[in-house]
């Protein structure tokens, strides 16, 4: 395993379920990580906090999930230089504005210029978690050695799943 290289933040616990596919692709990578539930709304101050924290503990990435107003990412990206991913939630409850997550995805990716978040899909944790292993793959050959031969057998599944096609 390596240090803590990811940091996993999310601004509601009815999140954990859909944000826990962001964990599970660094686990098969076996990067370590480490997970907080920390509204940019009604726990700024800490979560400055623990964004100082995670810098401090040796974090590369972050990955930020959050829907409706989606302020999560920016506010993070606003307090530190490691590189953010934005993960737009869909939030469906009685409270919500039934918008499908569109709401979340523009709050994220309209970003002011110089404090970028990348993003991905809505409710794409699971790409997010895929982005970081490629940022860190960069700096670190044998993670990207498993992401060659993670892509290698991708490659090799589809071949083998869409030859000879019975319809």
């Amino acid at each position: 395993m390596y240090s803590m290289k990811v940091a996993i933040f999310f601004g509601s616990k009815s999140d954990t379920d859909k944000m826990k596919k962001a964990a599970e692709v660094l686990k098969e990578f076996g990067v370590e990580y480490k997970a907080y539930i920390l509204s940019a709304h009604r726990a700024g101050a800490l979560l400055k906090e623990t964004v100082e924290q995670v810098e401090k503990d040796g974090c590369e990435v972050i990955i930020a999930g959050a829907g409706l107003a989606a302020a999560l990412p920016g506010v993070i990206a606003g307090e530190t230089v490691i590189p953010v991913i934005g993960v737009p939630l869909e939030c469906i409850s009685e409270k919500s504005n039934g918008l499908g997550g569109m709401d979340a995805l523009l709050s994220i990716v309209q970003m002011p210029p110089q404090i970028p978040v990348a993003t991905v899909g809505i409710g794409n944790a699971k790409n997010a978690g895929y982005l970081a292993v490629q940022i860190l793959a960069i700096k670190y050959p044998e993670l990207k050695e498993k992401l060659k031969a993670f892509r290698a057998k991708l490659a090799e599944d589809a071949k083998n799943s869409g030859l000879n096609v019975a319809l």
